[in-house]
């Protein structure tokens, strides 16, 4: 999963900055999400799950379809 989130954040041509300010937490906080360091809250999931369009199921690995359809 952590992987995931990464590579939909350089796809999207966005920062950790940018992506923590939208989930309005710190950069850091956010880095450990990237990392694997800290587990990802299911809110932060349905966020990012929102911010790139995408399913909960595609960031958990469950799936490899990016979209609904």
């Amino acid at each position: 999963m952590y992987p995931r989130i990464r590579e939909l954040r350089e796809d999207h041509d966005m920062t950790q900055k940018q992506v923590s300010k939208y989930l309005n937490m710190s950069q850091t906080g956010y880095s450990k999400y990237e990392t694997g360091e800290n587990d990802i809250p299911t809110r932060v999931l349905i966020e990012l799950s929102k911010l790139y369009s995408t399913t909960v199921d595609y960031l958990l690995g469950l799936t490899n379809k990016k979209r609904y359809f």
